[in-house]
């Protein structure tokens, strides 16, 4: 009798053995291909912007966060100066700044350019992880570990990742796969604590990169979706409004984000969609307290007039100035010609083109063949946490043939796909 279990034990062992050393390698190779410019060169930072932010890591490590953030830099935009603790995403050199003050708590001298010269590679290893855990949640281990694989060598991710290229690109991947991954745990748990965990990881997000505007609609959308296909539960609910509420105080923290997240038009879905989940939760509340004619009449009277009322509330926001009309970046996502018109400095801009069709290729190489495959895959499978990487997949395929910098969005989801077709 004891035979089975003894069998059943080693299969898992085996199997942990396996994910263990696919992992590792998967990290070591990652870390190994972002190093060429140091093994040829010499541990240096390159480009502008990495410059600008190993400044003011130093600067913070050197005199501290509060001096940081209140910071005045006269060499900055010269004659104008910059005030730095205001005007930048502070998770990046918060990031360095941690690492290097636990080593040398640990009595490890490294000086905080080797830190950041590293970093991004470092967190290359754990974007693969987190991408395990993201792609086992929606499919299972064996496309999570595909999906690993894919993520640490894949170029699209590489080419902003490298040793020396010191920016906030290199750490917020990882955030971006991070927070997908504990949304979807929390979606298929309904747990608070999922939920506020996925909240602070949005949190670390938006204090990394500005490119969590992608999350903060993405995740309203797929609610959204859901509640479209009738699936609403009140584990949609309880995610949904603990992540809300938690990720829109945690954010507002944020100096330079500020009270965007109220007054933008680039967080007003996530509120109408919070709204709109609380309505119909209601609804579903009312249905078991009303007959089906009194229902029918509430229903139409109340969907009708709310509907109304949030309409004529966001034009009236917009019209008096309170909530901030689009940006023009995020116009341009929307119509192609709208910079070169109106906006010419971001139209100058090389990363904000078009995507050219070769561009997919040398960033994806073979993954852009198996990438429909995961999706049909996907479909074919459907369900409530797969609905969500089917809206990741589409919207990001299309951000990323409008301009050519979301390259950098679309690789993760190629890697989750790729990962499920290859597994299958």
């Amino acid at each position: 009798m004891s035979r089975p279990k003894v069998i059943s034990r080693q299969t898992a062992g085996y199997t942990s053995l396996i994910t263990f050393a696919v992992l590792f390698l998967a990290w070591v190779s990652g870390f190994s291909s972002r190093l060429f410019a140091v093994i040829r060169f010499e541990s240096i930072i390159h480009e502008f912007d990495p410059w600008f932010n190993y400044r003011a890591t130093a600067y913070m490590v050197q005199h501290g966060f509060y001096k940081f953030l209140n910071w005045f830099d006269e060499r900055a935009w010269y004659p104008l100066g910059r005030i730095v603790g205001g005007t930048v995403y502070p998770g990046l050199m918060i990031t360095s700044g941690s690492i290097h003050w636990l080593l040398h708590l640990l009595h490890i001298p490294i000086h905080i350019r080797d830190i950041c010269v590293f970093l991004a590679p470092i967190f290359s290893g754990l974007t693969a992880i987190s991408t395990y855990l993201l792609t086992k949640e929606l499919w299972s281990a064996g496309a999570g570990l595909f999906a690993a694989s894919f993520i640490a060598i894949v170029p699209g991710y590489i080419s902003r990742s490298v040793a020396g290229s010191y920016d906030n690109e290199g750490i917020a991947i990882f955030a971006l796969q991070f927070t997908y991954f504990l949304w979807v745990k929390s979606v298929k748990t309904g747990s608070v604590f999922w939920s506020s965990m996925a909240a602070l990881s949005y949190f670390y997000m938006v204090s990394a990169w500005g490119g969590y505007v992608f999350i903060i609609n993405l995740i309203p959308l797929h609610v959204f979706v859901l509640l479209i296909m009738g699936r609403y539960s009140p584990r949609l609910f309880t995610s949904y409004t603990t992540f809300y509420i938690l990720g829109l105080l945690l954010s507002m923290q944020i100096p330079f984000v500020g009270f965007q997240p109220i007054r933008t038009s680039e967080h007003m879905a996530a509120s109408g969609v919070f709204v709109l989940l609380i309505a119909v939760a209601v609804l579903r509340h009312m249905q078991t307290v009303l007959t089906k004619q009194e229902f029918r009449r509430v229903f139409i009277i109340g969907g009708l007039s709310a509907a109304g009322l949030v309409f004529v509330a966001v034009v009236l926001l917009t019209v008096t100035g309170i909530v901030a009309p689009w940006s023009g970046r995020f116009y341009s996502l929307w119509d192609t010609g709208y910079a070169k018109i109106h906006i010419p400095i971001i139209a100058s801009v090389s990363e904000h083109q078009p995507t050219t069709w070769f561009s997919f290729f040398f960033d994806l190489h073979i993954l852009v063949c198996t990438f429909p495959v995961g999706l049909w895959y996907c479909i074919k499978r459907i369900n409530d946490e797969l609905v969500f990487v089917v809206l990741y997949a589409i919207s990001a395929v299309y951000f990323a043939g409008v301009m050519v910098r979301l390259m950098l969005t679309l690789t993760p989801v190629v890697c989750i796909l790729s990962g499920v077709a290859f597994s299958e």
